[in-house]
């Protein structure tokens, strides 16, 4: 999977609230309803759209927050791989 460029990134970030670019990868604090237990079940949920995509996050759990990392290990960088797993876990977050 071919990287995306700095341009394509800027433009995908910005139409992605919260996310922004941080060395190769795009990162974001997600803050949720329900305490430790409604942070789990985000996880529990983006744990399943990554691994149908076959594309894994690096995820942190603090309480009522989940830090989600993406990158593409095998390509050194940001592709659409992780526009997509980005863009899942905004819509798993908000439902």
């Amino acid at each position: 999977m071919p990287l995306l460029t700095s341009d394509e990134i800027d433009k995908e970030l910005a139409s992605m609230p919260g996310w922004e670019r941080r060395g190769d990868a795009i990162v974001r604090e997600f803050k949720l309803d329900g305490g430790f237990m409604g942070s789990v079940g985000f996880v529990n949920r983006l744990a399943v759209a990554a691994e149908v995509a076959d594309h894994h996050p690096d995820i942190a759990i603090s309480w009522d927050r989940v830090g989600v990392t993406l990158s593409t290990h095998s390509a050194d960088g940001i592709t659409e791989k992780d526009v997509a797993l980005a863009r899942d876990a905004d819509r798993l977050a908000a439902g």
